[in-house]
């Protein structure tokens, strides 16, 4: 696990696939997402004072997999939104990916990287809403953010302009081309909720995956007829 530090109270946590963020108020912290399964140990020696709660973005393994084994060793509140908790919890499979051609290749390398097989589950996961406040950062707004997943959601702290989107913007890892997020449920949907995230202009938007966003971006202009080009290969 790599750690950057993005800001004094803001550390990105990079595995082989995804990665989390770390938030830190005085003696207690956030957890937004939990990395693939094995991580919860690598993450549990970054944390200063008591982890509070963890957020989930999305059901997706590379974020939740670490979640189960940090909340039982922590006592860490589990909070994901409603529409993807019972599939947090491991009570109903959660919905697949309609990928595009292009994305397959992807989606098969990244799986070879996680961990195979069942990981720990948080037996008890809080529900969120669009528009519930968090108390962290100054106030975190829930943003549902449907498309990647049903129960995507995003967070926003607006005292310090710091937006996480989970998988839905992605930064290109060659160049941080900023781009939609791939493996998606519904891309149409997608598309939208990438169009409501750049229209918060924040400071600093940490996506799922790759590095940080600086300043406001735009969507490009794509529809959801329209293919999304892969993001470039290392040359």
């Amino acid at each position: 696990m790599d750690v950057i530090e993005l800001l004094p109270r803001l550390h990105l946590l990079r595995f082989p696939v995804g990665q989390a963020y770390l938030w830190r108020d005085g003696d207690e912290a956030t957890l937004i997402d939990a990395g693939p399964a094995g991580s919860a140990a690598a993450i549990a020696t970054r944390v200063e004072g008591r982890l509070r709660r963890i957020v989930l973005t999305h059901f997706h393994e590379d974020h939740v997999g670490g979640a189960g084994e940090l909340a039982a060793m922590t006592g860490a509140e589990v909070l994901a939104h409603r529409l993807d908790a019972p599939a947090v919890r491991g009570e109903v499979p959660g919905p697949p990916p309609v990928f595009e051609d292009w994305e397959r290749p992807l989606h098969a390398e990244a799986l070879r990287h996680l961990p195979q097989g069942e990981f720990a589950r948080p037996s008890e996961v809080t529900e969120l809403r669009d528009g519930d406040q968090l108390d962290f950062g100054g106030g975190a707004r829930v943003v549902h953010v449907p498309g990647h997943t049903p129960g995507s959601v995003a967070l926003h702290l607006t005292a310090d302009g710091v937006l996480f989107t989970g998988d839905s913007v992605a930064a290109s890892p060659v160049d941080g081309t900023v781009m939609p997020g791939v493996f998606n449920v519904d891309r149409a949907q997608l598309l939208h909720s990438f169009a409501q995230l750049a229209a918060i202009g924040a400071s600093i938007t940490c996506c799922g995956h790759g590095g940080p966003i600086m300043g406001s971006w735009s969507p490009p202009r794509v529809s959801a007829a329209t293919p999304t080009p892969p993001p470039p290969s290392p040359s």
